[in-house]
């Protein structure tokens, strides 16, 4: 957020376009246009915007009254659903100049073009206006050039608290980073959490994948982010349950548990063997029901979802849901030989903890293992919201 002294400074300053001054809120469809104007941040200043209420054209304190149901009906702005995608604001009271004012201070949009009901509004210098389409294609390439994948997005409700620092540290910094790197260096937590994109130094907040790696609680802010594991005594989902766990925390732990939990799922059967021994055959190859579950929780989508990644074994296969289709490049077609990254900071993190030794080889892998175990080959089923794979056992 901006100082006061930056505040009063924008307050007079009749030539800056970052400065929007209403009297009241009376006027609150010029408000929410002037909000949409600084989340496009035509000027691409990079820097918030200010909506002062309470002032006069010429930057005058008015003493307005600024109550809690004033400053309550201002944040309300953002969320109504008129102004999309939601713009980031914050409203709060200020001394400024020894008088009470209002402030709406908007930062600019990560994803222009920003539209109040359906129209792109900017600023031409001092004033509001509606873009032309060559105004908001320029919003749109610069979209692109800005587009981040949503695990490096920061997550505006979360703050540094909400990580494990001490785990950060003490356990995963020196996995992505070399020790004689960290002795030398001189930078606070923030700087170095945000040299791996596990921070976002300009909002001050984690990204998603900071909260998804080291969070205390990550489901709190990404309810989706858990799997559910269910054994069934039959083949049907309605078939009498055997067990049933709920797997949750950052990935540290998730996966740790995952590596706790799927060894214990196989059965392994004694099959003759052509030199009269018995052979130890499992039902199904560890290496590749973890493989599979392991590139579900790296490609799964982790954006306005509540659902997990499930895995659902049943007495003759194994099937590893995960919500989200196919990403970017890869299609049912290629998904084999080709490789994108919904995910690519989760995908390095958990390269980094060892969970992923060479990136777009895991089917591989799987298939594998498979055919080494005499094992059916996978079934992959694709559709736009989720992706399943189905391993069935050893006959």
């Amino acid at each position: 957020m901006l100082e006061i002294a930056d505040l009063e400074k924008l307050l007079h300053d009749p030539e800056s376009d970052r400065v929007e001054r209403k009297p009241s809120i009376n006027d609150r469809e010029k408000i929410s246009q002037a909000i949409c104007a600084f989340a496009n941040d035509l000027p691409d200043h990079r820097s918030p915007g200010c909506i002062f209420i309470g002032v006069a054209d010429d930057g005058k304190p008015l003493s307005l009254p600024i109550t809690d149901q004033l400053l309550q009906t201002l944040a309300h702005m953002r969320s109504d659903g008129n102004i999309q995608p939601i713009p980031s604001l914050v409203v709060q009271r200020l001394d400024l100049m020894g008088v009470p004012v209002a402030v709406v201070e908007v930062a600019p949009s990560d994803a222009p073009p920003v539209r109040y009901k359906g129209r792109t509004w900017i600023r031409v210098g001092s004033r509001r206006d509606v873009a032309t389409i060559e105004e908001e294609k320029r919003l749109t390439e610069r979209q692109v050039s800005l587009s981040r994948t949503f695990d490096h997005r920061p997550c505006l409700d979360a703050g540094l608290e909400d990580l494990f620092l001490e785990t950060f540290r003490n356990e995963y910094l020196s996995k992505v980073v070399d020790p004689g790197v960290i002795a030398q260096n001189q930078r606070t937590i923030p700087e170095q959490l945000a040299s791996l994109r596990l921070f976002d130094l300009k909002k001050g907040v984690p990204t998603h994948a900071g909260l998804l790696v080291l969070g205390r609680d990550p489901q709190s802010f990404l309810p989706g982010a858990w799997v559910q594991f269910v054994r069934f005594d039959g083949q049907g989902l309605t078939d009498p349950i055997q067990s049933d766990k709920q797997i949750t925390g950052n990935l540290l732990t998730l996966l740790a548990q995952l590596d706790n939990l799927l060894p214990l799922q196989i059965h392994t059967a004694r099959v003759p063997s052509t030199k009269l021994t018995h052979d130890e055959v499992p039902d199904y190859p560890l290496a590749a029901i973890r493989e599979f579950t392991l590139n579900a929780v790296m490609h799964r989508t982790y954006e306005g979802t509540n659902a997990p990644v499930r895995i659902n074994w049943f007495s003759n296969r194994v099937e590893i849901q995960n919500p989200g289709g196919l990403y970017g490049q890869v299609t049912a077609r290629n998904f084999e030989r080709t490789s994108d990254y919904r995910n690519p900071i989760i995908a390095e993190a958990m390269h980094a903890l060892g969970y992923v030794e060479r990136f777009g080889v895991g089917i591989a892998r799987a298939k594998v293992a498979l055919s080494a175990n005499e094992s059916p080959v996978p079934i992959f089923t694709f559709e736009p919201s989720q992706v399943l794979v189905t391993v069935r056992s050893r006959a």
